[in-house]
């Protein structure tokens, strides 16, 4: 069956990418989560992956073209069943999946018959911009059906030199337009999604113990870090209490069969990711930490898979030893839940009637108003607390 294989949403602040390259080409056959293409968002490179068996028929995207979220990027050979479904998208990604489909251009297209101008490739279109060129007036002078980079040179060297001649664009800061994308993703989520917040002061002295005592027993490169444990806590917490995972989608809430914990992660330089740990409630300790340092590496070096980013079911993030006591995060859409985690600070605090100096970690809940209240929120948060104070659960 030949099915089409569109761009999926890698996030609620994505709305569109740049194919920067095929890595599968017609007629290879690929397996089920097997990179097909990367592509290129404000969040770094991303390999988009097969959502199943089958070939390359054809590619309808060149390399070096920015299409939207929904748009087709190729045409599939499958097994002949239904047709599969992407990684679960946003909310904005459906508005724009029928336009984005006919908007895409194709790898060779010919000239446009109302006109009978050629068109620029994508490559060839780049390097226009890089000479400081109107693609309209080369193709306006071009006599090629497509204009590739070698005719764009050809026309550039010919063209009389004009001290009016337009600058070359400036280049786009990846950063800005980051933290562009993660504000109006934001913006969006607390102008839709009606949230309630809870907090809740844990005593992290045993799990702190029981880490120390676990890491000394292991190589430095196996050690565990306070921001697994908690992500784990989480994700079981999320299993066990209805209402906290999965998505909020066409006005009902959609439980998640698994918990892929979405985890932030800063970037050098400014910017944030929340790419998920798969199956996190279901691996154990060292698994996760094998996962979540792999994952950070990736991140780090802008090489992403976007299985990782579109599977997230609730989402976990932490400042750390040098953030602030309490973090109010913002939920993530389409999840209905994110837990904030402040940095671990020693404190008085009563314990067995007495008072005494503990390691206080204040957890926060952002909950969606439309699947829980602040009941099932207080009992979510209860459970993630009591699974830290007794660690050997994990």
């Amino acid at each position: 069956m030949r099915i089409e294989y569109r761009l999926p949403s890698l996030g609620a602040d994505m709305e569109s990418a740049t194919v920067t390259e095929w890595l599968k080409k017609p007629g290879e056959r690929f397996t089920h989560g097997e990179p097909i293409v990367t592509v290129e968002t404000t969040k770094g490179l991303i390999d988009v992956e097969a959502y199943e068996d089958g070939q390359i028929d054809d590619l309808v995207v060149a390399p070096g073209t920015k299409v939207a979220v929904g748009a087709v990027l190729a045409h599939l050979i499958v097994a002949d069943s239904a047709p599969p479904a992407a990684p679960e998208a946003s909310a904005t990604a459906g508005s724009s999946a029928t336009a984005a489909s006919s908007a895409s251009p194709a790898v060779t297209a010919p000239p446009s018959p109302a006109t009978g101008h050629p068109r620029l490739s994508p490559a060839a279109r780049r390097r226009a911009e890089e000479l400081g060129l109107s693609a309209a007036s080369l193709e306006q002078a071009g006599s090629a059906s497509i204009l590739h980079v070698a005719d764009v040179e050809r026309l550039a060297a010919a063209a009389p030199s004009s001290a009016t001649a337009p600058p070359p664009p400036e280049p786009i800061d990846p950063r800005a337009a980051m933290r562009g994308a993660i504000g109006a993703a934001m913006a969006r989520a607390k102008r839709e999604i009606p949230h309630y917040y809870l907090g809740l002061d844990v005593d992290y002295g045993a799990a702190r113990d029981w880490l120390a005592r676990t890491n000394a027993r292991v190589p430095v490169q196996e050690r565990l870090i306070d921001a697994v444990l908690i992500t784990k806590a989480v994700a079981l917490a999320a299993a066990r209490i209805d209402g906290f995972n999965g998505a909020f989608r066409d006005g009902r809430f959609e439980p998640a069969r698994a918990v892929h914990a979405g985890v932030a992660i800063a970037l050098r330089g400014g910017g944030l990711v929340a790419p998920a740990l798969l199956d996190a409630d279901r691996k154990d300790l060292p698994a996760l930490m094998r996962d979540f340092s792999a994952l950070v590496m990736r991140v780090r070096a802008g090489r992403m898979r976007s299985g990782e980013f579109s599977a997230a079911t609730i989402t976990v993030t932490s400042l750390g030893a040098d953030g602030a006591d309490v973090l109010y995060p913002i939920i993530n859409p389409p999840q209905v839940a994110i837990v904030g985690a402040g940095a671990i600070r020693e404190q008085p605090a009563v314990r067995d009637g007495q008072i005494a100096i503990r390691p206080i970690l204040t957890l926060a809940l952002a909950a969606d108003h439309r699947v829980t209240d602040g009941r099932a929120g207080s009992r979510f948060l209860r459970a993630i607390a009591d699974l830290l104070q007794r660690p050997d659960g994990l």
